[in-house]
């Protein structure tokens, strides 16, 4: 089992940053890859970052892409979500997620956190 808890989330004007937080806990963390998944309300969870166990490979969503970096701390079993230049459009719950390989799919995770909110102002 990897337990993962969110934090970060809050509420900002559109325009400006924040950074999300996940620690885990558990089986070795150095071991998944580690996605951040956000669904909005009344939407479907959406893909919007990964990374691959050792970070040496990271994934954006075009919505996101240039304005979202995701980095993983292996030493303190934790990966981050930094977001800037945020916008209205990125208001969502916003999880982070483990698994094996690294992937777009949320299928493919198998661990998952309890979500953080984040609300971004216009």
């Amino acid at each position: 089992q990897v337990q993962l808890v969110e934090s970060g989330g809050g509420l900002v004007q559109a325009g400006g940053s924040l950074r999300l937080s996940c620690a885990a806990s558990g089986r070795t963390f150095s071991n998944y890859a580690m996605g951040w998944f956000r669904q909005a309300p009344g939407k479907d969870r959406e893909f919007a970052a990964s990374i691959t166990w050792g970070g040496s490979r990271t994934y954006y969503a075009e919505s996101v892409k240039g304005r979202f970096t995701i980095s993983r701390d292996n030493a303190k079993n934790t990966v981050y979500l930094q977001m800037n230049s945020l916008k209205p459009e990125d208001t969502s719950v916003y999880y982070c997620a483990a698994a094996r390989w690294q992937s777009r799919s949320s299928n493919e995770y198998e661990y998952w956190g309890q979500g953080t909110q984040v609300t971004v102002s216009s």
